[in-house]
């Protein structure tokens, strides 16, 4: 197998910022594995140092191994990143070259990717995330009204940055998607464990708020377990998007309503399943986060899935960069069994004049 590799970096539409970071572009790092006359697709976002790795370290690794066995393949990359830790940039690289493993082997046996996983469900229920501290009340009311005008009936906003006014964001953002749409915040662990909890009362008693992600640092376990014990009932509390080797998540899970993960930082879709078997034994519900191209398929084969989150960012640039990308329909995405593999392509064309 060859693998090739390419980052590219598309500046954001309005400036963005969470609780606790600020940004203006968003960086894909993307792999081509090839075998016989197929390639397949495979990417994560972060820094373009991670294909410095994958090239250096990945690539002559996985060459000679066989396309069909992507476990394997799995194995031998997370084995030869020892020394080089088991988190942060390092999954990151596993992760791209994973999903595009498991692209390439869908494409060689001319199966859905998610066929190939074997299904749980045949759409996986998103909610639409963005809400950026950055917005003005109007444009964050914008944003998650239309998503609920779309049939998405669940939609999520960005809290932390403005702690004395984020209750007043948050009955904005009621107000703008009525009674019936389910409202969830994301603290981005800028808060305090006492601003956290008395901010989820006032939250729920203000706009009814179902979802509160990770009001305190996803670091601080003990935080999260004492905001799930304690928050209103109705109110779930979820944290887990920053998670990669399996003994992170193994710890953090019976401390939290629902674990995230994201298969383009926990290992690739090997890592998710690994992630999901643990939900299940837990009997622990699991969100998946970003990325939509690759967890429409991904989720759909987790029986523990609950929702994705259909990010702005990442639905955006993956509207973008590929042909196939798929689109919510009545709030939840249908992975398209026309098309083999993930069933997307990317637009060279359109790609280079953002590569990195």
């Amino acid at each position: 197998m060859r693998l090739d590799v390419s980052s590219y970096t598309i500046p954001t539409d309005a400036p963005e910022s969470d609780g606790t970071l600020e940004w203006d572009s968003t960086t894909i790092v993307l792999v081509q594995a090839s075998a016989g006359s197929e390639t397949g697709i495979g990417y994560t976002y972060g820094a373009e140092v991670i294909g410095t790795l994958i090239e250096s370290k990945l690539a002559g690794v996985v060459r000679d191994r066989d396309p069909l066995d992507v476990q394997g393949s799995w194995q031998a990359m997370t084995e030869s990143l020892r020394n080089n830790g088991e988190t942060g940039i390092a999954y990151m690289a596993v992760a791209a070259v994973d999903v595009a493993l498991w692209d390439l082997k869908a494409r060689l046996l001319g199966l859905p990717l998610a066929k190939l996983l074997g299904r749980y469900r045949e759409t996986v229920p998103v909610y639409g995330s963005g809400g950026f501290t950055s917005y003005s009340d109007e444009q964050l009311a914008e944003q998650l009204s239309g998503w609920v005008e779309k049939g998405i009936p669940r939609v999520k906003m960005k809290v932390g940055r403005e702690p004395d006014r984020d209750p007043e964001r948050v009955r904005a953002a009621r107000s703008a998607i009525g009674d019936a749409a389910e409202l969830f915040v994301d603290g981005n662990g800028a808060y305090t464990r006492k601003q956290a909890l008395a901010l989820a009362e006032q939250f729920y008693a203000d706009a009814a708020v179902s979802w509160f992600e990770e009001p305190v640092s996803s670091e601080d376990l003990e935080g999260l377990a004492l905001l799930r014990d304690r928050v209103p009932g109705p109110m779930e509390v979820a944290a887990g998007e920053y998670g990669y080797g399996i003994g992170y998540f193994r710890r953090m899970l019976p401390n939290v309503d629902v674990q995230q993960a994201d298969a383009t930082r926990c290992g690739g879709i090997t890592g998710l399943l690994r992630v999901d078997a643990l939900c299940a034994a837990h009997e622990t519900a699991l969100s998946g986060h970003c990325a939509p191209q690759i967890h429409a398929h991904a989720l759909s084969a987790c029986q523990r899935t609950v929702h994705l989150e259909y990010f702005h960012d990442h639905s955006r640039i993956e509207g973008m960069l590929f042909d196939g990308a798929l689109s919510p329909e009545g709030g939840a995405l249908r992975p398209d069994e026309s098309r083999p593999g993930l069933g997307i392509e990317l637009r060279q064309a359109d790609a280079e004049r953002f590569a990195a």
